[in-house]
C-alpha cells in the first residue's frame, strides 16, 4: 500500500472524481500523501462554490465525481 505505483494510481483515482466533480461550474482540486500505513487523496472544493450551486451544488457535484471514477 505504501509503493509509488499505488500512489500513482490512488491520485489517478481522485484526479477522475474532481474531473468527473468539476462539470461546467465546479473547480475541485486533489491532494495526495503517503501516510504511515497507506496513501491517503482527497478531492477537495468546491473552489466556484457560489457559482455551482452552493451547498446543494457541491453535494449534486461531488456525487456526479464519485460515478464517474466508475466509469473505468
Amino acid at each position: 500500500m505504501k509503493t509509488p505505483q499505488v500512489g500513482e494510481e490512488v491520485k489517478r483515482i481522485a484526479g477522475r472524481i474532481a474531473a468527473a466533480a468539476a462539470g461546467a461550474e465546479g473547480d475541485f482540486r486533489t491532494d495526495s500523501a503517503l501516510g504511515r500505513m497507506r496513501w491517503r487523496s482527497a478531492v477537495i472544493g468546491n473552489y466556484n462554490f457560489p457559482k455551482s450551486g452552493g451547498h446543494a451544488g457541491t453535494r449534486r457535484d461531488l456525487l456526479r465525481g464519485l460515478d464517474g471514477a466508475h466509469g473505468e
